[in-house]
């Protein structure tokens, strides 16, 4: 099976939650309707600089999304790209879903003028990062997260 890639669309609504819902699974995290309308609206938003791609099988399904979008870099006084969300169906690993996406995420970026695209992965998620070693360079930095209030 191969994929390709495109821009989500207003019609793809229902499978991408679907996707969506998978990701927050993986991760343990809980998904509320209110959060994917969220979500949602910051993609199709003109003032919002956060974007989705998706890969689809031969029948145009939707197979795999990944969220990202631009971010400021001060000590480059230029935008970068972050990479916030990326997930491919079970059943579609191994079908260069994540190859397609991260082709047209390294499109995207240049297109926008982005100096590079960064992003986190859980420390155990060994399958992800055999993928990023052979895309990308593994940083030194190291991730903190500090509660607000």
């Amino acid at each position: 099976m191969s994929a390709t890639t495109r821009v989500l669309q207003p019609e793809d609504r229902q499978q991408w939650e679907e996707l969506y819902k998978g990701y927050a699974e993986f991760y343990g995290m809980p998904m509320s309707q209110e959060t994917l309308d969220q979500v949602w609206k910051w993609i199709f938003s003109d003032d919002q600089q956060f974007y989705c791609l998706v890969a689809c099988n031969a029948e145009n399904q939707l197979i795999g999304l990944m969220h990202y979008r631009a971010m400021q870099s001060p000590l480059r006084g230029g935008w970068v790209g972050f990479l916030d969300d990326l997930f491919v169906s079970p059943d579609a690993r191994g079908s260069g879903a994540v190859d397609a996406l991260f082709l047209a995420l390294e499109q995207s970026a240049a297109g926008h003028g982005w100096h590079f695209v960064r992003w986190i992965t859980a420390e155990d998620n060994y399958r992800g990062q055999a993928v990023y070693d052979k895309v990308a360079d593994r940083t030194r930095w190291v991730t903190y997260q500090m509660s607000a209030g």
